[in-house]
Protein backbone atom coordinates (compact mmCIF):
# COMPACT_ATOMS: atom_id res chain seq x y z
CA UNK A 1 0.00 0.00 0.00
CA UNK A 2 2.93 2.43 -0.07
CA UNK A 3 3.56 1.96 -3.35
CA UNK A 4 1.92 4.68 -5.47
CA UNK A 5 1.86 4.44 -9.45
CA UNK A 6 1.90 7.33 -11.10
CA UNK A 7 -0.24 7.83 -13.81
CA UNK A 8 -0.16 11.48 -14.96
CA UNK A 9 3.11 11.27 -16.90
CA UNK A 10 4.50 14.73 -18.53
CA UNK A 11 6.15 14.88 -21.79
CA UNK A 12 6.74 16.32 -24.91
CA UNK A 13 3.95 16.11 -27.47
CA UNK A 14 4.55 14.52 -30.61
CA UNK A 15 4.59 17.49 -32.22
CA UNK A 16 6.41 19.56 -30.46
CA UNK A 17 9.11 16.24 -31.04
CA UNK A 18 8.79 16.07 -34.10
CA UNK A 19 9.36 20.17 -34.61
CA UNK A 20 12.67 19.72 -32.60
CA UNK A 21 13.46 16.86 -35.04
CA UNK A 22 13.44 18.59 -38.17
CA UNK A 23 15.08 21.60 -36.38
CA UNK A 24 18.33 19.38 -35.39
CA UNK A 25 18.35 17.66 -39.25
CA UNK A 26 18.24 21.18 -40.99
CA UNK A 27 21.44 22.53 -38.60
CA UNK A 28 23.26 19.62 -38.51
CA UNK A 29 22.74 19.58 -42.54
CA UNK A 30 23.75 23.27 -42.55
CA UNK A 31 27.19 22.50 -40.62
CA UNK A 32 27.76 19.47 -43.35
CA UNK A 33 27.09 21.90 -46.34
CA UNK A 34 29.28 24.49 -44.80
CA UNK A 35 32.11 22.03 -44.06
CA UNK A 36 31.94 20.49 -47.38
CA UNK A 37 31.98 23.70 -49.12
CA UNK A 38 35.34 24.99 -47.51
CA UNK A 39 37.09 22.23 -49.07
CA UNK A 40 36.24 23.70 -52.78
CA UNK A 41 37.99 26.34 -53.84
CA UNK A 42 36.57 29.41 -56.20
CA UNK A 43 38.31 28.77 -59.73
CA UNK A 44 40.46 31.94 -60.73
CA UNK A 45 41.21 31.69 -64.41
CA UNK A 46 43.33 33.28 -66.72
CA UNK A 47 44.13 33.44 -70.50
CA UNK A 48 40.75 32.75 -71.19
CA UNK A 49 39.48 29.80 -68.96
CA UNK A 50 42.89 28.52 -67.73
CA UNK A 51 43.04 27.60 -64.25
CA UNK A 52 45.69 30.05 -63.01
CA UNK A 53 47.53 27.10 -60.58
CA UNK A 54 48.76 25.73 -64.02
CA UNK A 55 49.68 29.03 -65.70
CA UNK A 56 51.92 29.11 -62.61
CA UNK A 57 54.09 26.15 -64.36
CA UNK A 58 54.71 28.43 -67.41
CA UNK A 59 56.16 31.41 -65.24
CA UNK A 60 59.78 31.93 -66.26
CA UNK A 61 61.57 34.73 -63.70
CA UNK A 62 65.24 35.37 -63.26
CA UNK A 63 66.92 37.03 -60.74
CA UNK A 64 70.16 37.82 -58.86
CA UNK A 65 71.23 39.71 -56.28
CA UNK A 66 74.55 41.23 -56.67
CA UNK A 67 76.38 44.49 -54.75
CA UNK A 68 73.14 45.09 -52.99
CA UNK A 69 70.93 44.86 -56.34
CA UNK A 70 68.39 42.84 -56.88
CA UNK A 71 67.23 42.06 -60.69
CA UNK A 72 63.96 40.43 -61.22
CA UNK A 73 64.06 39.39 -65.49
CA UNK A 74 60.35 38.31 -66.61
CA UNK A 75 61.81 35.78 -69.38
CA UNK A 76 58.73 33.78 -70.01
CA UNK A 77 55.01 34.71 -71.37
CA UNK A 78 53.02 35.61 -68.57
CA UNK A 79 52.72 38.49 -66.91
CA UNK A 80 53.78 39.01 -63.02
CA UNK A 81 51.60 41.02 -61.07
CA UNK A 82 53.62 40.98 -58.07
CA UNK A 83 56.84 38.77 -56.59
CA UNK A 84 56.84 37.26 -52.78
CA UNK A 85 59.83 36.94 -51.68
CA UNK A 86 61.20 34.46 -49.30
CA UNK A 87 64.05 35.42 -47.61
CA UNK A 88 66.07 33.20 -45.39
CA UNK A 89 68.18 33.65 -42.79
CA UNK A 90 69.83 30.73 -41.09
CA UNK A 91 67.20 28.60 -39.70
CA UNK A 92 64.42 31.18 -40.40
CA UNK A 93 62.80 32.64 -43.11
CA UNK A 94 60.49 35.75 -43.46
CA UNK A 95 58.15 36.61 -46.78
CA UNK A 96 57.74 39.81 -47.93
CA UNK A 97 56.30 41.56 -50.99
CA UNK A 98 57.90 42.87 -53.72
CA UNK A 99 55.99 46.31 -53.41
CA UNK A 100 56.15 46.46 -49.67
CA UNK A 101 59.69 46.70 -49.49
CA UNK A 102 60.92 48.23 -52.95
CA UNK A 103 58.93 52.13 -53.88
CA UNK A 104 60.32 51.21 -58.02
CA UNK A 105 58.08 47.91 -58.39
CA UNK A 106 55.68 48.54 -61.21
CA UNK A 107 52.90 48.21 -58.84
CA UNK A 108 50.00 48.92 -61.10
CA UNK A 109 51.26 46.52 -63.96
CA UNK A 110 53.68 44.45 -62.66
CA UNK A 111 56.43 42.86 -64.37
CA UNK A 112 55.36 42.37 -68.41
CA UNK A 113 56.89 39.78 -70.51
CA UNK A 114 60.48 40.57 -71.38
CA UNK A 115 60.59 43.21 -68.95
CA UNK A 116 63.16 43.88 -66.41
CA UNK A 117 63.23 44.87 -62.73
CA UNK A 118 66.10 46.30 -60.39
CA UNK A 119 66.75 48.35 -57.31
CA UNK A 120 69.41 48.60 -55.15
CA UNK A 121 67.66 49.77 -51.99
CA UNK A 122 66.48 46.28 -50.61
CA UNK A 123 68.78 44.88 -48.13
CA UNK A 124 69.65 41.10 -48.29
CA UNK A 125 73.04 41.40 -46.70
CA UNK A 126 72.06 38.67 -44.06
CA UNK A 127 70.16 36.36 -45.84
CA UNK A 128 71.56 32.89 -47.42
CA UNK A 129 69.39 32.37 -50.38
CA UNK A 130 65.98 34.03 -51.59
CA UNK A 131 63.07 32.43 -53.48
CA UNK A 132 61.19 34.42 -55.27
CA UNK A 133 57.38 33.42 -55.93
CA UNK A 134 55.29 34.89 -58.21
CA UNK A 135 51.97 36.24 -57.81
CA UNK A 136 49.71 36.25 -60.99
CA UNK A 137 46.25 37.77 -61.70
CA UNK A 138 43.64 35.95 -63.23
CA UNK A 139 39.78 36.03 -63.43
CA UNK A 140 37.08 34.76 -60.81
CA UNK A 141 33.32 35.25 -60.30
CA UNK A 142 33.79 37.93 -57.87
CA UNK A 143 36.33 40.49 -60.54
CA UNK A 144 40.56 40.17 -60.83
CA UNK A 145 41.83 38.47 -58.19
CA UNK A 146 45.30 37.58 -57.29
CA UNK A 147 47.10 33.96 -56.96
CA UNK A 148 50.37 33.03 -54.96
CA UNK A 149 52.10 30.76 -56.89
CA UNK A 150 53.59 27.49 -55.04
CA UNK A 151 57.21 27.00 -53.78
CA UNK A 152 57.73 25.10 -56.28
CA UNK A 153 57.09 27.55 -59.22
CA UNK A 154 59.62 29.83 -57.47
CA UNK A 155 63.31 30.79 -58.91
CA UNK A 156 65.93 30.47 -56.22
CA UNK A 157 68.95 32.94 -56.00
CA UNK A 158 71.27 31.90 -53.86
CA UNK A 159 73.70 34.68 -51.88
Amino acid sequence: MGIKILKKKKGVSPVVATVLLVVMVIVIGLIIFLWFRSFTQEAVTKFGGRNIALVCDDVQLLGSYSGNTLTVSNIGNVPVYSVKLKVSKGRSYQTDNIEDISDNWPALTGLKQGAVFSDSSIDLDDATNVLMIPVLVGMSSEGEKTHVCEDRNGQEIVI
